[in-house]
């Protein structure tokens, strides 16, 4: 660590947040320029509602959304038009602040009309998306995925995928929403930050059980069942790949203000997390993308009030420490040297 800034030149650079150096002139960052703005939701939104305008059948694993405030009036007339034509369409719409994280200001709708319209949604635009009202269900109760995918390089186009990720669970048996479950965020948010506070978490030293497990446990317990593992995962290594194609194009603007090309700087890669909830038939579908996925393999454990202390969790630590293994073998730039 350099608190007081670098003295010397690196192989790689590991900034926590985002990559705003000029002196760096060699080396690795592990921050692409731009990718902080490129994921957050209302661009992703925009990138991937792009792609789907092209490419509909392709890009059929993000749900309809609507951006707010600008977009408010064409929500209310899409969804009435809908209605019109499908009485029992009982949609649930699920309202995302931009720039929130760890679940934080997201609630859940029935009616375009429920929408918070107060100054807040003026000054923090927000994305409203139909709600996955069909989740695949693991012991009554509702998770996601997050999967590590490392951006490797953008010309050409390098991503891997790492074998492993968590599932997130939900602290409250599943129902499906209605106006008097609605507000009940252990039930229908699969956001670790939310849950941690219920009493029904579960910490667990086994990858298997607890509130959080390995995906690689789900698979196990799916494919016992007759599940075709294979198609899965070959559906979401394609969700992956199409979403990244759908922010090249950006983030290549990006990379060339910041780094343009004959002029001497880093080369970047990065890690994202990409949060990914199945649906009942085993479909995937983008939640959305992380450009700063906690590594932390401990969680606080509260020993007595106002009194925490970190604890190891051996679900993070397998998971992770195999991702940034992984990303610094793969990025090494001892390798070159050794080959030549």
């Amino acid at each position: 660590q350099f608190p007081f800034g670098r003295r010397l030149p690196c192989d790689i650079y590991w900034h926590g947040v985002s990559f705003h150096d000029n002196d760096i002139f060699s080396g690795q960052v592990n921050k692409f320029p731009g990718m902080t703005e490129m994921v957050r939701k209302i661009t992703l939104s925009r990138a991937v509602r792009t792609m789907q305008d092209l490419f509909p059948l392709e890009y059929n694993f993000y749900p309809r959304s609507w951006i707010l405030p600008e977009e408010f009036a064409l929500f209310v007339a899409e969804v009435r038009m809908m209605k019109d034509s499908d009485p029992s369409w009982k949609p649930t719409f699920i309202v995302k602040p931009d720039g929130g994280c760890q679940g934080d200001g997201i609630y859940l709708i029935k009616d375009p009309s429920d929408i918070r319209l107060s100054g807040s949604i003026q000054s923090r635009p927000a994305v409203v998306q139909e709600y996955i009202c069909k989740p695949l269900l693991v012991d009554k109760l509702k998770f996601d995925i997050r999967l590590y995918v490392l951006l490797k390089s953008l010309e050409p186009l390098e991503i891997y995928i790492a074998k492993d990720g968590l599932s997130r669970f939900c602290t409250e048996p599943y129902q499906e929403p209605t106006l008097k479950n609605l507000h009940q965020v252990f039930m229908h948010l699969t956001n670790y930050s939310l849950n941690i506070h219920s009493e029904n978490f579960i910490h667990s030293d086994s990858v298997n059980t607890g509130s959080k497990r390995t995906f690689s446990s789900i698979l196990c317990r799916l494919s016992s069942r007759g599940a075709d593992v294979k198609k899965l995962w070959s559906d979401i290594i394609s969700l992956v790949i199409k979403t990244i194609i759908a922010l090249t194009p950006e983030l290549k603007v990006y990379y060339q203000s910041d780094i343009p090309a004959g002029k001497p700087g880093p080369t970047c890669f990065q890690i994202l997390g990409f949060d990914i909830l199945l649906m009942k038939n085993l479909k995937p579908m983008l939640l959305e993308v992380n450009a700063n996925p906690s590594m932390r393999i401990e969680h606080e454990q509260e020993l007595s009030p106002g009194v925490f202390e970190n604890v190891p969790s051996p679900v993070d630590e397998e998971v992770k420490v195999a991702v940034i293994r992984d990303t610094l073998r793969l990025v090494d730039p001892q390798k070159k040297k050794r080959k030549d």
